[in-house]
């Protein structure tokens, strides 16, 4: 049977918070029985956008990654409700039943991604239900994918394994594998989030005048193995993504054919800019 998936582009979110917006219009003093209570129009982030800022002066970037229940396939909300108040369609989209779950606040706690978020006026926990109500009127998608003016979310109806060979096509990945909760939301371009980056800039002296060099050749090395490579770009400037934080010792090799090669060390904690090497 074909399943509801969210999949979100990081390069492509600009913070918009479109996607947040819609949800609140949409579940603010509004019930939608047998999906959901009204969300309260203060305390409440059924789609939470996380922030990290990467690098130093003058090379820095910003990731956003927009969070919201991951509608997993092995919920632990659902194991931690009674009465059956929290069910997984056949669809893949988990709903907490708005009645059955009154005072079940366990059901809070059970969720690592910390996505789910209890009414306090109503004794009920909440969560983004992946517009379930709308779908099943006849939407072709939620109302976030619908909001977002870059197109970072979109929402994809397939069989398992057509959504398995997407995640192996695209490189997408989940949230925190290591929970083990199989969830159907994925990530485009996580690593702008999650991993770090090594950069820096390349000039040289020529004819007195210190000028930017292009396409130096620049391969970052850990313990003898080549780790990654790449060029430095008409302003002289280069960087080497997707490196794990906290990885340490690093050695970049740079090197141009009307240059002397040059070799840097670097200890990588977070995302590092190197400053300019000058051959």
């Amino acid at each position: 049977m074909k399943k509801w998936n969210l999949i979100i582009d990081v390069e492509r979110c600009h913070n918009s918070n479109n996607c947040f917006l819609s949800v609140a219009d949409e579940y603010m003093g509004n019930d939608h029985p047998g999906y959901s209570t009204a969300m309260p129009k203060h305390g409440h982030h059924w789609i939470n956008i996380l922030r990290n800022e990467r690098g130093q002066a003058p090379m820095v970037d910003v990731s956003y990654v927009p969070t919201m229940c991951n509608h997993c396939d092995d919920a632990p909300c659902i194991e931690a409700a009674k009465n059956e108040a929290v069910t997984k369609r056949p669809d893949g989209i988990v709903i907490i039943n708005p009645d059955k779950a009154v005072d079940q606040k366990q059901i809070v706690d059970a969720c690592p991604y910390g996505a789910i978020w209890w009414n306090e006026e109503k004794a009920v926990p909440q969560a983004w239900t992946f517009d379930a109500h709308l779908l099943d009127r006849g939407w072709k998608e939620p109302r976030p994918v619908q909001a977002c003016p870059t197109g970072a979310l979109r929402s994809v109806l397939i069989e398992d394994s057509d959504m398995q060979k997407r995640v192996e096509d695209e490189g997408l990945e989940v949230l925190h594998p290591e929970y083990g909760t199989k969830p159907r939301v994925y990530y485009k371009n996580l690593n702008l989030y999650s991993k770090c980056f090594v950069g820096g800039s390349v000039i040289a002296d020529i004819a007195g005048v210190e000028e930017c060099i292009e396409k130096a050749f620049i391969v970052l090395t850990k313990e003898g193995s080549k780790i990654g490579e790449t060029w430095s770009d008409a302003f002289g400037d280069f960087k080497i993504d997707d490196l794990d934080p906290g990885s340490g010792d690093y050695e970049i090799e740079i090197s141009h054919p009307d240059h002397s090669s040059k070799t840097v060390s670097v200890a990588l904690g977070d995302s590092i800019y190197i400053g300019t090497v000058k051959f």
